[in-house]
């Protein structure tokens, strides 16, 4: 892993987009990692843009700025390709992981010229098969981490399972159907030609 990785998220209010990178944070820290999870607020409400970032090291972070330049960058909702400008800074050794079933003639044009890996899950179905429910920040969550191999899968697993247990401490049969979402999005994520 390279010394520093930076993640940025691009998703709208209520989809889970800074829960999704908060849980990464956690989950990279838990691995021994120094890591920064934080959000960007505006007036955001409900349905609006908003974005996340994570920042992962082996090192301490002395950085405090939002990113410019993201290794990866997240897109929650597929909406977002025609109105934010997602690749803004993205590396073109890093790549972006786009929540969508969308073809790839149409993300290529949507994406405007990005040479860098895209790579896509269909959270939507992942989601609802586990869940019951459109909750795509799981399925997200998983997605980066196999795409950028910040941890192991087996790592992710064992940490959300001891993460979910805590935060659904109250509401225990949810922890099973994250968990298959996780391991069903970590096999469904697909790298488009």
């Amino acid at each position: 892993m390279n010394n520093l990785i930076e993640i940025r998220w691009h998703g709208r209010g209520g989809q889970g987009a800074k829960t999704a990178s908060l849980l990464l944070a956690d989950a990279a820290f838990n691995t021994g990692k120094y890591i920064q999870g934080f959000p960007e607020y505006g007036p955001e409400r409900m349905g609006a843009p908003i974005t996340a970032y994570n920042r992962i090291s082996d090192n301490p972070i002395t950085i405090h700025s939002n990113i410019y330049e993201p290794d990866y960058v997240v897109v929650v909702d597929d909406t977002l390709l025609e109105s934010v400008p997602v690749t803004a800074g993205l590396k073109e050794n890093g790549a972006i992981v786009i929540n969508t079933t969308k073809d790839a003639e149409y993300l290529k044009s949507a994406l405007k010229g990005y040479k860098g890996n895209v790579y896509t899950i269909d959270a939507r179905k992942v989601s609802m098969e586990t869940l019951g429910k459109y909750f795509p920040n799981t399925p997200m969550l998983a997605a980066i981490v196999k795409v950028s191999g910040i941890m192991t899968d087996e790592d992710l697993l064992a940490d959300m399972e001891g993460s979910f247990k805590h935060k659904f401490a109250k509401k225990p049969e949810v922890i099973e159907g994250n968990m298959k979402a996780l391991e069903l999005a970590l096999k469904e994520v697909k790298k488009i030609q």
